[in-house]
């Protein structure tokens, strides 16, 4: 009997628009199969008809060899196949072992086997490497616990097949290495794994094999997981991409943002650098090193305790958003979707939403004012959507293009982008970095966050690197790399 899961010629299309076109994809017992691709590419759908989340149109899939054709995820369950989305589906109030066993308890003598769950819970926890407690409150765990409890859950149903949808899109480094750890031994131990992700850094180390799609068709793959970054990305865009990261301009002017002994008890203290014109800052550290926290408390989302905060030599009160905004400090938030959107809104509603006052006379909001704002910020940024679209119908990099044309509208002098990539592909962070450099260009300060090493230093003029709330270094972009950074980053 073959050991595959075979899907071909699978089709899919939603309201006349056809998002997966007969594509073909093998998933063999103990490899892990790579599926790349711009957002819109189709990816995530075909993962969706793999695990019956969504039906094929046409086409047919076997599974070991015989019929396969889930109705519903709960069918694709039973049969062994497990999609784990972005973004978690867990229930925060309930426990560990509640989590893992969400619809299914398992029943003796007519009452629910609450030993049984721990015991199954604790023993997939410990297979992942981890020790938490199945009585733990799921609301109360790292991001990188909350992944490993959904990967538990799949190995409770006994899961032969496991699909995970951009599962490092919300962790650090050193977590994206435990959860690699933890595909390593489920390859090994004979589980098919499908592997969506951004990051094409990570496929060489995670893969065995790789499927590209574009536009809906798969177009091209390789055996092997080794292959140079370039053609990868030529293959996802389809053309040829020179430079990943603008070349920034050396040149800076005078000190407009300076910290000074900024300070959160139990979160991070003593913290202090500049920012000057023209000049993008990176900050790197590793998850909990208090990159976020420092970012929303120059943002006024959370509290200064300690320290000061001066613009163009003048100190700052900060206390609130708008305290930072009226004093031309924004911020791109790391999760775009709850803190830098209203998704129900269109897009032209959430372009202006920060900038009413130029959009108005006499208190009257003025369509025609609005419309010439949205288009003039669409076009600048190649925004793909129609004003009245709803924001949450947009991809993520189109999301986070209306998160940055909001506050570019605000004419800012400092921008703070927290993870400006997060969760879009490769053709979006293209134009996001070209972003970020072309604001530099223009003037502006900018500091930018993130998770992914090789994009601090690749944008940054300068990067300061946390460790457990402390900053224990500043590099010029000369004397930045991989190493020493991270050796900065883990510094006690």
């Amino acid at each position: 009997m073959t050991s595959e899961l075979i899907a071909t010629g699978l089709t899919k299309a939603f309201g006349g628009n056809t998002v997966v076109h007969n594509v073909d994809i093998t998933v063999r017992h103990g490899e892990v199969l790579c599926l790349l691709g711009e957002n819109g590419a189709g990816k995530s759908t075909m993962a969706k008809m793999l695990s019956g989340v969504v039906r094929p149109d046409s086409g047919t899939m076997t599974l070991d060899g015989r019929p396969y054709s889930p109705h519903t995820p709960r069918d694709a369950m039973q049969d062994g196949v497990v999609l784990i989305h972005q973004e978690t589906n867990l229930v925060p109030n309930l426990s560990i072992a509640e989590n893992v066993f969400l619809g299914h308890q398992p029943k003796r003598r007519g009452r629910v086997d609450r030993q049984y769950m721990r015991e199954i819970a604790e023993h997939n926890l410990l297979r992942l490497g981890s020790d938490l407690s199945p009585d733990t409150l799921v609301g109360s765990v790292s991001v990188a616990a909350l992944q490993k409890i959904e990967i538990a859950k799949a190995l409770a149903l006994d899961a032969k097949f496991l699909l995970l949808d951009e599962p490092t899109a919300a962790l650090g480094y050193e977590d994206s290495e435990q959860l690699f750890t933890v595909v390593d031994q489920l390859r090994d131990e004979g589980v098919g794994l499908v592997f969506i992700s951004h990051r094409l850094e990570e496929i060489a180390r995670i893969g065995t094999r790789i499927e590209v799609m574009r536009d809906g068709e798969s177009v091209m793959n390789w055996d092997r997981a080794d292959v140079e970054q370039d053609r990868l990305v030529e293959a996802m865009v389809d053309r040829p991409v020179d430079r990943v990261f603008p070349e920034p301009d050396p040149h800076t002017g005078n000190v407009v943002l300076k910290v000074e002994g900024l300070g959160r008890r139990g979160v991070f203290s003593d913290v202090s650098f500049e920012v000057h014109e023209g000049e993008v800052l990176g900050i790197a550290g590793l998850v909990g090193a208090g990159r976020t926290e420092v970012a929303r408390t120059l943002f006024g989302a959370e509290p200064c305790e300690t320290g000061t905060i001066s613009l163009d030599g003048k100190k700052l009160d900060i206390r609130t958003p708008k305290d930072a905004i009226d004093a031309g400090i924004v911020l791109v938030p790391e999760d775009r979707k709850h803190e830098g959107l209203h998704l129900g809104q269109s897009v032209s509603e959430n372009i202006v939403s920060a900038s009413r006052k130029s959009v108005t006379t006499l208190g009257t909001l003025r369509p025609k004012k609005i419309a010439a704002a949205v288009k003039r910020m669409a076009d600048s940024l190649q925004l793909k959507g129609q004003p009245e679209q709803p924001a949450s119908t947009l991809s993520g990099g189109n999301q986070q293009k209306v998160v940055i044309a909001k506050w570019l509208l605000t004419n800012p002098r400092v921008v703070i982008f927290d993870e400006p990539t997060r969760g879009i592909d490769v053709g979006a962070k293209e134009a996001v970095y070209q972003l970020i450099e072309d604001l530099a260009q223009r003037g502006a300060s900018v500091i930018v966050i993130s998770s992914e090493l090789p994009e601090v230093l690749g944008m940054s003029h300068r990067i300061v690197v946390l460790s457990r709330g402390r900053l224990t270094g500043t590099l010029a972009r000369a004397e930045a790399t991989q190493e020493r950074v991270m050796a900065l980053a883990v510094a006690s």
